[in-house]
């Protein structure tokens, strides 16, 4: 059997991208050693041999100060190639723009894999008092958030229990606030008002609002939010937010189906 191909060969390339999903959303800070092994539960000396394989095929680099681990330029170069089929940023980022600067607030485009949420994007509004809310390669859970619950809610109820059988083992020690009986009650108002809310459940005084973005399919392929103080999430400027929040949509989605037809 060629070593490649066979179960160590396939393990190996598992534990790899394992250690690419890992480094992606620690951004510019990186990724320690120290990190990667207690993330990963691999071994340190398997860490290590598998990161200078992703060294030397320039998908990792490693910052000579401060010796953390950062994405290389060969993802940015796949991440260039994939744009036309999965370039959800790029049709989606001046609707951010314009989210950010119409309603003073931090705006974000979210997209789906698997069963959890990551931020692509995050663009800061005009009003002083920001929020701790997403950052950009952060990621949670579908349903952890506004952006990822209207995600899950615009999921078939099928898709849905899959999604939450398979995030329940990280909701008691990451999400203390979730559990599946919240989520379900969360998608049945989600699809009522039509728009995704987060009642400052992650961070404290920190809301969101979003709605899910979907192709000329009707497939899931991301979504936009909105986060604000709490003050500023509150009636009728909820139902001005949603309204901004529909705006946009509409005009992303647009633009996803002449893209993918």
């Amino acid at each position: 059997m060629n070593r490649m191909t066979g179960p160590s060969g396939a393990q190996s390339v598992d534990r790899a991208l394992l250690l690419l999903r890992l480094v992606g959303p620690r951004g510019e800070d990186g990724a320690s050693l120290v990190d990667l092994v207690t993330a990963s539960g691999l071994e340190k000396p398997t860490v290590r041999r598998l990161l200078m394989a992703l060294m030397r095929s320039r998908l990792i680099e490693q910052d000579p100060a401060t010796r953390h681990y950062h994405l290389g330029e060969e993802c940015y170069v796949l991440g260039a190639l994939a744009s036309p089929r999965h370039g959800l940023l790029e049709i989606a980022a001046d609707a951010v723009a314009r989210l950010a600067r119409d309603s003073g607030d931090t705006a974000f485009v979210t997209m789906r894999r698997g069963s959890f949420a990551i931020c692509l994007h995050r663009q800061e509004g005009s009003y002083p008092i920001r929020t701790h809310a997403l950052t950009a390669g952060a990621q949670h859970p579908l349903g952890v958030g506004a952006g990822s619950l209207a995600m899950l809610a615009a999921l078939p109820d099928a898709e849905v229990e899959a999604v939450l059988a398979d995030i329940s083992p990280h909701l008691p020690a990451d999400y203390p606030d979730y559990a599946p009986h919240i989520l379900r009650a969360d998608i049945e108002r989600t699809r009522a008002r039509g728009h995704a809310l987060n009642p400052g459940r992650i961070v404290a005084g920190s809301w969101g609002i979003g709605v899910a973005l979907r192709r000329g399919d009707g497939t899931v392929a991301g979504a936009l939010s909105l986060a604000a103080v709490e003050s500023r999430m509150q009636p009728p400027r909820e139902a001005e937010l949603a309204a901004l929040l529909a705006r946009e949509a509409a005009e992303v989605e647009t633009r996803l189906r002449r893209e993918r037809p």
